[in-house]
């Protein structure tokens, strides 16, 4: 809005920017929705945190007792990936009542996870091995290699096209005690992140991820 005024013989005109007002009002706004997003994103941040707390809280990392360097030989380090990848179903004294006789036969897959010396925890349509691939000597130490592939067979197709693997590294220190537990670390197929058991909690979606993107490359193939 404008406004004229006479004073002594000058004209003054007076302009009331009411633009100027409407847009620093409009700036606020921005900068207030931008804040509120923030603070959303923070607060979804920290409540995703805290549900990770809680779950490691009630599942905690286990691990094995892993043998020594004394007692270490090829074929007992994959006897002890495959106890620790493994998992260990509970024995019930009697089965559930049965509705009819066929649901006798699907008494097996009533039995529960075992709550003690579970270490990864997935599905039991959930199938694996662990192979010994090589020994690398290096300068201190002497690396075993092993692979630990999984798959999920059906009735369908008893013999997947793809698979998931874990590679298993086990290092045994040349200048190390016989009493000294064997270094063990792992890491899943197409990532490079190096894991350690007992630091961290296994998550059957790793292999499915793994597995959902096989399929989805071969898909993408014409053959």
């Amino acid at each position: 809005m404008n406004t004229t005024k006479k004073s002594k013989g000058r004209k003054v005109t007076i302009v009331e920017n009411d633009s100027v007002a409407k847009k620093g009002t409009k700036t606020d706004g921005k900068d207030i929705k931008k804040l509120a997003e923030a603070a959303l994103s923070l607060v979804e941040d920290v409540i995703a945190t805290a549900v990770l707390i809680v779950e490691d809280a009630s599942n905690p990392k286990k691990n094995i007792k892993w043998i020594t360097h004394g007692e270490f030989t090829a074929e007992k380090g994959r006897r002890q990936i495959e106890k620790y990848v493994s998992m260990k179903l509970m024995e019930v004294d009697s089965p559930p009542q049965a509705k009819s006789p066929a649901s006798l036969f699907l008494w097996p897959a009533h039995l529960s996870l075992q709550a003690s010396g579970q270490t990864w925890e997935y599905q039991r349509r959930w199938v694996h091995y662990t192979e010994f691939i090589k020994r690398e000597d290096l300068i201190h130490s002497f690396r075993y290699v092993y692979c630990s592939r999984w798959s999920v067979p059906t009735a369908r197709i008893p013999m997947p096209r793809v698979s998931a693997a874990a590679h298993f590294s086990i290092k045994i220190n040349k200048n190390k005690p016989p009493d000294t537990p064997v270094d063990v670390s792992f890491i899943f197929e197409g990532q490079s992140l190096v894991l350690r058991p007992g630091t961290i909690r296994f998550r059957e979606k790793w292999l499915r991820d793994i597995i959902e993107a096989k399929h989805v490359l071969m898909e993408s193939i014409p053959f």
